[in-house]
C-alpha cells in the first residue's frame, strides 16, 4: 500500500527524533511528512539533517488542525496516517494498519447497515483504522456513540490512518477548533458513512517512555486524556454538536449532560478540599461562556457550509505553509 505518515510537531525536538527513528524502522518505505509549527527548539535543523523525512512543512499557526491539513496537502499516498510527535510506532504497526483496510480479510466487505432512523443501505469501505497506546492507560476498543440515529466511532488523532477518499469526502480537519479536531472529523465521517475499524496490533508508545511524558494532560478530544481548558472544551463541544446536527433536543441534552457531570465532579473536589469554591465557580463561568460561543459559531458554520459541513476545512484556505522543504 502507498502510505504517507504525517507527524505534526511543536517544540518537541527530542520526542520527534524518537518518533522518526521508530517510523524509519517499522515503516521504512512510507512517505514521511513532518509539519513543524512554529517551533523554537531547533526542530527544523534536526529534521533537515535526516534522510528519512520526505517533506518538511513549516506553518505559522499554533493549531494542530492547521498542521494536520497542511500535512494532508503535501502527501502523495493513497492512505494517510497521523502519528503524534510524542508517539513511537511499535513493531507490526504498519502491517496491522494495512490489514485494517483489507475488508476481504474480515469477510464482511461492504455489508454494514445504517443504524435505525436512516433508510437501510450499505456503508462505504473502511475509511479509518486506529489502534491503542500500549505504554499508557487507554481504551482497548474505540469509543462509539449514537447521536440522532447516526453511529459515530471516535479515534485517537495521534495514531490513526485514513483513506485519501475519506479525508477528501470529509474535507479534512476543522481549523476553527483548537481542541476536538479528531472528534469533529469522526462526526463528519459518520455522516458520509465511512467505517472506523480498530486494529489491536496498530500500537504506539510514548516517545522516550515516561522520561519526557508531559506533566499536563492532553486534550481528551485528540488523545483520550483529561481536558482542563473548560472554556475551549465546551466551546468545541457545543460547536461540534451544533455544526454537525443543528439545534435540537438531542444536542442540548448531550451538552447539559457533560456540563452536569463535570459540575458534580468539581463540587466533589471542593468538598474534599482539593479545589476552592472560587475555582469551581470560575470553571462554571468558563463552561457557560464556552457553550454559548460554541453554539453561535456552530450555527454560523452550519449555515455557511450547507451540505459540506466543514467551512474551515481543507478546501477553505489556499495555503497553510510558510515554507516547504521537499526532498522527494
Amino acid at each position: 500500500m502507498q502510505l504517507s505518515v504525517v507527524v505534526p510537531t511543536l517544540n518537541g525536538r527530542t520526542q520527534l527524533a524518537a518518533c522518526l527513528d521508530a517510523l524509519a524502522t517499522v515503516a521504512p518505505e512510507s512517505e514521511v511528512v513532518v509539519v513543524n509549527g512554529p517551533s523554537a527548539d531547533g526542530t527544523t535543523g534536526m529534521v533537515g539533517e535526516r534522510d528519512d523525512v520526505d517533506v518538511l512543512v513549516e506553518v505559522a499557526d499554533r493549531n494542530l488542525n492547521v498542521a494536520r491539513n497542511a500535512g494532508i496537502e503535501h502527501t502523495a499516498g493513497e492512505h494517510v496516517a497521523f502519528v503524534g510527535y510524542d508517539r513511537t510506532v511499535e513493531p507490526g504497526w504498519k502491517d496491522a494498519l494495512a490489514a485494517g483496510f483489507d475488508t476481504d480479510s474480515h469477510g464482511d466487505g461492504r455489508a454494514h447497515a445504517i443504524v435505525e432512523g436512516y433508510p437501510p443501505r450499505m456503508r462505504r469501505d473502511v475509511g479509518v483504522v486506529t489502534g491503542p497506546v500500549r505504554s499508557a492507560d487507554g481504551p482497548t476498543t474505540p469509543e462509539s456513540r449514537t447521536i440522532t440515529g447516526r453511529e459515530v466511532t471516535y479515534f485517537d488523532g495521534s495514531n490513526v490512518a485514513f483513506t485519501r477518499a475519506a479525508l477528501e469526502d470529509a474535507d479534512g480537519f476543522d481549523e476553527y477548533l483548537q481542541t476536538g479536531g479528531a472528534r469533529d472529523l469522526a462526526h463528519r465521517l459518520a455522516a458520509v458513512e465511512y467505517d472506523v475499524r480498530w486494529a489491536g496490533g496498530m500500537a504506539v508508545g510514548d516517545a522516550l517512555g515516561t522520561e519526557t511524558a508531559p506533566s499536563a494532560p492532553r486534550a481528551i478530544s485528540d488523545g483520550g486524556r483529561t481536558e482542563r481548558d473548560w472554556y475551549w472544551k465546551y466551546r468545541a463541544l457545543a460547536y461540534r454538536l451544533v455544526k454537525n446536527y443543528g439545534l435540537r433536543p438531542t444536542t442540548a441534552r448531550r451538552l447539559l449532560s457533560h456540563a452536569g457531570r463535570d459540575a458534580l465532579t468539581g463540587l466533589e473536589s471542593v468538598v474534599r478540599g482539593e479545589a476552592s469554591p472560587t475555582n469551581w465557580v470560575g470553571n462554571g463561568r468558563d463552561v457557560l461562556t464556552g457553550s454559548l460561543r460554541g453554539n453561535g459559531s456552530g450555527l454560523a458554520a452550519r449555515w455557511r457550509s450547507r451540505d459540506r459541513r466543514n467551512p474551515n476545512g481543507l478546501s477553505a484556505r489556499s495555503e497553510r505553509a510558510v515554507a516547504v522543504h521537499d526532498w522527494r
